[in-house]
């Protein structure tokens, strides 16, 4: 009996240990690329244009209107980058990521070209009507937490943009413990990485953007969740130092747009039009468009960020003619700011194009 005893034992701890590492390692894939987007849902929240991009498409469409694709993923068999016969529709590549240290991921890929090859690719891409930026920091980077130099480094990262003939900057800060800190040092990195970088990126020359994707929130263990989505920074609620209102009020005017991610924020947030354009639920109270706008943000500074595939995301996915009605009412509302996506190469001009069939018809 004794020996019969030990060996069930055994076996359930053997068990047990795999099942933790099997999570761990399912867990490890849910990120794409260096600093990719983590996709699990978040628990609820804590209580407590300057220079215009030219559109590449006819019809309805005005020069204010952004659509934006993220190209971070390394695609198996492809090399370089896509044509911009793939990318029609879309009106601005992002490519990420452009981190502390140097570029990683597709930036370092763009900047490993030749110089006559990476010329002749601008060349065509601006020829198209798209400009390509790249993004900074992403999820693995805290430069506040990590008493980064804001002003060295958005000197540095505008001298790489410059350096490799980009027509700006995408702002990806997911500093997320210091954020939710609340005590204004978050806003106060940003707002100084901010000016920096518009000083040595002069407005109506290059773009600068800032991309909200993810909400760090804490349970009552005080751990750290990388998961989630932030539209919601653009509320007070739950952030002493006023998360994105304050930096909005501080350095807005330099931004000439904000891609804000609605989705990965729980099965019942920004899925249908009236909770994404006009009336959030509870659980982030005050952050659809139009309740964004009224806070103090430009109305066409908000674009509307949803994945491209339920497969993209855990949850907040809309089909491209189902988020294309949503964008038309917000058209007739006087919005004209845009979509963005995450990813290439699965967002295709399928995607976009769906997206855009009932406002900015291509």
């Amino acid at each position: 009996m004794p020996s019969r005893l030990c060996a069930m034992l055994t076996f359930f701890v053997l068990f047990f240990t795999f099942t933790l590492t099997a999570n761990a390692a399912y867990i490890g894939t849910k990120r794409d690329g260096y600093a990719g987007r983590a996709r699990a849902a978040p628990p609820p929240p804590p209580s407590t244009s300057a220079s215009a991009v030219a559109s590449n498409s006819t019809g309805n469409s005005t020069q204010e209107t952004r659509f934006v694709i993220y190209n971070d993923e390394f695609i198996s068999g492809q090399t370089g980058f896509p044509e911009p016969s793939e990318l029609k529709g879309y009106n601005v590549l992002i490519l990420s990521f452009l981190i502390a240290k140097g570029p990683v991921d597709q930036a370092a890929a763009w900047s490993s070209l030749d110089s006559s090859t990476r010329t002749s690719l601008k060349a065509s891409y601006e020829a198209a009507g798209i400009k390509v930026l790249v993004s900074a920091f992403g999820e693995t980077e805290t430069p506040t937490t990590n008493n980064t130099d804001p002003v060295a480094t958005a000197n540095q990262m505008a001298a790489w943009v410059k350096k490799y003939g980009l027509d700006g900057l995408d702002i990806d800060y997911e500093d997320l413990e210091a954020m939710n800190k609340g005590n204004g040092k978050a806003e106060a990195w940003l707002t100084t990485f901010t000016k920096t970088a518009r000083a040595a990126l002069p407005e109506g020359k290059y773009l600068i953007t800032h991309a909200r994707e993810y909400l760090s929130l804490f349970f009552e263990d005080t751990s750290l969740l990388q998961i989630a989505a932030v539209a919601p920074w653009f509320s007070t609620e739950g952030y002493g130092g006023g998360a994105y209102l304050t930096v909005n009020k501080n350095v807005g005017s330099m931004i000439d747009w904000y891609n804000i991610q609605f989705y990965n924020q729980g099965n019942d947030a920004y899925n249908t039009c009236e909770n994404l354009l006009t009336t959030s639920t509870s659980d982030f109270p005050k952050t659809s468009i139009f309740e964004i706008a009224k806070s103090g943000v430009s109305l066409n500074k908000l674009v509307i960020g949803k994945p491209c595939k339920a497969s993209d995301a855990d949850n907040g996915f809309m089909a491209p003619n189902t988020l294309g009605e949503c964008i038309s009412q917000a058209k007739a509302k006087g919005w004209s700011a845009g979509a963005m996506t995450w990813e290439y190469s699965s967002a295709s001009a399928g995607w976009i194009g769906g997206v855009r069939s009932k406002a900015f018809v291509q």
